[in-house]
């Protein structure tokens, strides 16, 4: 017997003449959602704009570090295509005494990978403490962490560099790791994702199950946390690999980043900007096969995730 007829000779034939529109309507709303609808030529076509629009810098970096000095002060659009030419700006920046390439390319390294580590450890602790645990004050102090991000850089930046000039670190690679450490963005990420993507069911079973905190948070939090963890890892590992400002005022030239590496190949009287470049597009390079072979699972993951939530 179906729930249309109980109804009738429960509530009467009124009631179950409502049921059966509301369950129509259900039917027909669920059957409107779940048809696929494939995207039109507009979306196709903004999306190509957005592509081009976005990969035109680095291709006419490209095509300026695979030039000469003359072509580029002849005309501002040198040659339409690459060549190998670039390769041997990738040589002379690598083999530039203005700039010492291999010390600013081990920092870089060391920095982008140490903090990203840390970020993503810290975050997602804190993260999974600001969603999955009572304790007093934690929603101001929540709100107090994510206020933070609306005060400027530069505002810190004269007490930042006493405190470092104090601590012996100017000119050291800790004075640029050691601030960096722990991210008020990071937290708020990973505790939007926690809210929703951790049942408060699988902490309270690991809990009885005799597990302490900070297992639970390994166990149960961390892989739950990995899709957008692996995103923060990405954005903080391309942001400090980026990095300028605080790394040009307390490393300055003699201990580089890449970065500020690329910026002392202006050191001349005359900028060769087929040189400088070059140079910029070989510090992007890493970044690009990073996106290249991990940027799909990445992307699989936080839809996965998504899905899951």
């Amino acid at each position: 017997m179906s729930s249309v007829a109980v109804i009738a000779q429960t509530a009467g034939k009124g009631a179950a003449k409502s049921a059966a529109r509301r369950r129509r309507a259900a039917n027909d709303s669920h059957g409107a959602g779940s048809a696929v609808r494939r995207p039109g030529w507009v979306t196709y076509a903004v999306l190509g704009l957005v592509l081009v629009l976005s990969v035109f810098p680095l291709y006419y970096t490209l095509l300026l570090g695979s030039s000469d000095q003359v072509s580029i002060s002849q005309s501002a659009i040198p040659q339409w295509l690459p060549d190998l030419s670039i390769l041997e700006r990738f040589s002379e920046v690598m083999a530039s005494t203005q700039i010492n390439f291999w010390l600013a390319l081990a920092n870089s390294t060391i920095i982008a990978v140490t903090v990203s580590l840390a970020v993503v450890l810290f975050s997602t602790l804190a993260g999974f403490s600001f969603a999955k645990l009572n304790f007093k004050g934690r929603g101001p102090l929540l709100v107090f962490v994510i206020a933070t991000m609306a005060v400027p850089t530069q505002l810190g930046v004269i007490p930042m560099y006493i405190l470092m000039s104090d601590l012996g670190w100017v000119g050291k690679i800790e004075a640029v790791i050691v601030p960096s450490l722990v991210s008020a963005f990071g937290v708020f990420w990973m505790t939007q994702y926690l809210e929703e993507a951790l049942p408060y069911e699988l902490v309270e079973a690991a809990r009885v199950d005799g597990a302490s905190m900070f297992r639970t948070f390994w166990s149960i939090a961390l892989p739950a946390a990995r899709p957008a963890a692996a995103m923060l890892g990405l954005f903080t590992f391309v942001q400090q690999w980026t990095n300028f400002f605080w790394p040009a005022i307390v490393l300055g030239s003699q201990n580089p980043t890449l970065p500020i590496a690329v910026q002392n190949l202006r050191a001349g009287y005359h900028d060769d900007f087929s040189l400088i470049m070059g140079g910029v597009f070989l510090v992007t390079l890493p970044l690009l096969v990073i996106f290249a072979f991990v940027g799909r699972q990445l992307v699989a993951g936080i839809m996965q995730g998504a899905v899951k939530g």
